[in-house]
């Protein structure tokens, strides 16, 4: 191994700690995915209860902690809206996960790091 060295080698305890970083920002991504999930799935609910309602009937909706009075005019868009912009969140997401996880796989290449089943040192 004649290659030149740019830039010392981090220690196995900053390899270690980068990779656990790596591996926690992806379980929070994950998690934050899950939770918009079960979100776009109340919208749905609501949205398939809503829409065969008249227009002009009424309805509720909580609004910064306030329970307003609308029409289901009013409120069966902006769910609908809302649906579609949680969705696109969550791809947004899914994105930034997939590259995440590709970049912690190279790093584990990288640095020939093992994953070992159970507690114990690495």
């Amino acid at each position: 191994m004649s290659s030149s060295k740019s830039a010392a080698k981090p220690s196995d305890e900053a390899i270690v700690a980068e990779f656990n970083s790596m591996k926690q920002e992806l379980q929070s991504i994950a998690q934050k995915v899950g939770e918009l999930e079960m979100e776009v799935d109340e919208h749905k609910l609501v949205i398939d209860t809503m829409s065969p309602l008249n227009t002009d009937r009424k309805c509720f909706r909580l609004v910064g902690g306030v329970l307003v009075e609308r029409t289901v005019g009013e409120v069966l868009p902006a769910l609908k809206s809302n649906h579609e912009g949680i969705k696109k969140v969550i791809d947004q997401l899914l994105q930034t996960y997939k590259k995440r996880e590709d970049e912690m796989n190279a790093f584990q290449r990288k640095y020939n790091i093992r994953i070992t089943s159970g507690p114990g040192k690495a």
